[in-house]
């Protein structure tokens, strides 16, 4: 079969399908793209003809055309994420900044473990008319490309330099893709001028091929040494994490948690693995989490830590476990994971481990004891805590937690907005909270929203609602991406939280004895510094202007009655509200190791330093449990 290389392309991802327990769907759904003088005439030219002609090439791959290469790539990690992991979405960019820019999202990707193709434009293979427009030049070599800075950040890397090396990296590419224990971004760069080169392929090539997802169980032996530690535990806590949802292990962990009565803390991507009212979800856990979570973690001296790549901030910054002894069982598919903080290894998927745990530990069971109802009563004060003349964040957080329909699905991902809603959001649907934490990436809210609402178009049954909140340093960031939602005819929900600032970073700086230096959104004053009146900007009439319909409120009943209205609407539409950047916040009872000057001229930063050594003190390496 006669084609060019990007038409090869095309060819092969519209026949590439993925299976799980049975169920089949198409690998590559569609994909996003920007096109420049790198991509336009290979593969815009491929997806012109699969377009026109879906048929001949086995199946369609639509086009969808974004406004920002670094925000298509967090639509596509929100598809993916909302998908299970079981399809993902390609990228395609033109060779320079266009490709370039889509590092960030690549950086983003694999730290979240999500499944993403990126085909990165690239410089001529024939370097016929070297240096071409945007290309880097190197005195040391002429093979290198600023696509090779997508190395460090890929789960796999390629580059095209003939036709006859496309076969084998897209087939490599979609092994690690699929590969639950190593996904994350894959590259695979595309010479332009091989982009339109020509090639006989095997017909092989683009025969339907199903790449079937692992669900490994867990070894025998593992399995046994996993159950004792747990089994000679007092005060057991389970962590769970991203990779409970990803596995679709909910109802396992539920069935585990209801046969052992051991208390089920969660962290940011794990949140809703079990819901809110369960009765051993503890809430989640670490430097943003409940103080009824946190409790249990200091005197816990076995921790069970399903799915989670155990962050700094699951961790408080290793000064979460306090106990002396205290010993962790990982179940993990990656290594990576299952190794941390010298735990006992349980390679396995979650819904398999989870399962065989429970059989393991059969007749076992804790009477693990923990009092939630003042931690209620302060989330339900946070919530209507009538703060003003401005509301205060965690009243607009309340309202939306209240109002909106427990299979929504609210987005978010940096600022202040992630700490308040894994310590106060109550998760009534397994899939209503998504929040990306890893990377924990301004900008992602909208466009990460995006992809969300579009893996939810495609589930049985009416569509959620899908709700991204974003503060006005996040949107300033990245609000490109409701262009493309307007163009596609896909409905968004945004609520913009607007403080002037980055209340998130403003709070931090205070806590570390920098007074919110450099972090208002003002004029720059007579001081010299940017402390002057606040700047005249509008975000709403931004947002209006990028084609979504808009509401402005300024109290929270006002809030309410607009939640209303977007859920009944048909177009996206935009909330805007004001909030007090300096309102109280409950207490989370942990901390976060940020580092503060050793040495200051400033009494208040001597004074951080001294709150920030008795916080090391509490510090552990967690590299194995010492019996005291």
């Amino acid at each position: 079969m006669r084609l060019t290389v990007a038409q090869a392309v095309v060819r092969f991802l519209a026949n590439q399908w993925s299976e799980r327990d049975g169920a089949e769907q198409r690998l590559v759904p569609g994909m996003f793209g920007i096109f420049g003088h790198g991509n336009v005439a290979g593969i815009g030219q491929a997806l012109l003809e699969v377009a026109d002609s879906p048929d001949s090439y086995g199946g369609d791959l639509p086009y969808h055309l974004a406004r920002n290469e670094q925000g298509m790539v967090h639509a596509a990690v929100g598809y993916a994420r909302m998908r299970d992991r079981t399809q993902f979405l390609a990228c395609t960019a033109s060779i320079g900044p266009g490709s370039t820019n889509m590092l960030t999202g690549a950086a983003l990707a694999t730290t979240n473990r999500v499944p993403v193709l990126l085909l990165p434009s690239d410089v001529f293979a024939t370097r016929v008319a070297s240096p071409v427009l945007q290309e880097l030049e190197r005195a040391d070599g002429y093979d290198v490309s600023v696509n090779d800075a997508f190395r460090p950040l890929s789960v796999f890397f390629d580059r095209v330099w003939r036709p006859e090396q496309l076969p084998a990296a897209l087939l490599g590419a979609m092994r690690a893709l699929t590969d639950p224990a190593q996904t994350g971004a894959a590259t695979v760069a595309l010479p332009q001028d091989v982009q339109a080169e020509a090639h006989d392929w095997p017909d092989e090539l683009f025969a339907k091929r199903v790449w079937h997802l692992a669900r490994p169980v867990p070894e025998p032996a593992a399995l046994a040494r996993a159950a004792a530690v747990i089994a000679g535990a007092r005060r057991p806590l389970l962590v769970a994490g991203g990779g409970v949802h990803y596995s679709q292990a909910s109802d396992a962990l539920e069935r585990f948690a209801g046969a052992t009565g051991i208390p089920v803390a969660d962290t940011q991507a794990g949140k809703g693995a079990l819901l809110h009212d369960h009765p051993q979800a503890v809430g989640g856990v670490g430097s943003t989490g409940s103080p009824v979570a946190n409790a249990l973690a200091r005197d816990a001296d076995v921790v069970i830590g399903v799915g989670t790549r155990w962050s700094d901030f699951t961790t408080a910054s290793r000064t979460a476990f306090g106990d002396p002894g205290v010993r962790f069982v990982n179940l993990n598919v990656a290594p990576l994971d299952a190794a941390k903080h010298a735990g006992e290894m349980l390679l396995a998927d979650a819904r398999e481990g989870l399962d065989a745990l429970t059989g393991a530990l059969a007749g076992q069971r804790w009477e693990c004891r923990w009092d939630a109802g003042p931690w209620n009563a302060e989330v339900d004060r946070a919530f209507h805590l009538g703060h003003g003349p401005l509301p205060a964040q965690t009243e607009v957080l309340g309202a939306l937690n209240e109002e909106i329909d427990a299979r929504d699905v609210v987005v978010q991902a940096a600022g202040s907005m992630p700490g308040d809603l894994q310590m106060l959001w109550r998760a009534r649907d397994r899939k209503g909270y998504h929040v990306e934490y890893a990377y924990s990436c301004m900008g992602y809210e909208i466009a990460g929203a995006l992809g969300v609402k579009m893996a939810c178009l495609s589930e049985p049954g009416p569509p959620r609602e899908v709700w991204a909140l974003v503060g006005d340093g996040s949107y300033l960031m990245m609000a490109s991406e409701i262009v493309t939602a307007v163009s596609e005819g896909i409905k968004l929900n945004l609520v913009i939280v607007q403080n002037h600032g980055f209340a998130s970073i403003g709070a931090l700086s205070e806590s570390l004895g920098s007074q919110r230096f450099g972090t208002s959104y003002r004029f720059r004053g007579g001081s010299g510094r940017l402390d002057g009146d606040v700047l005249p900007v509008d975000l709403a009439a931004n947002a209006e202007s990028l084609g979504a319909d808009v509401i402005r409120v300024r109290t929270v009943e006002e809030f309410r009655d607009a939640l209303k209205h977007c859920r009944a609407a048909t177009r996206t539409t935009a909330i805007h509200i004001e909030t007090d950047p300096l309102a109280p916040v409950p207490d989370p009872d942990s901390w976060w190791d940020v580092p503060v000057s050793e040495v200051s001229a400033l009494e208040s930063t001597r004074h951080a330093r001294t709150t920030y050594e008795a916080g090391k003190a509490a510090q552990r390496p967690l590299i194995g449990g010492v019996t005291p």
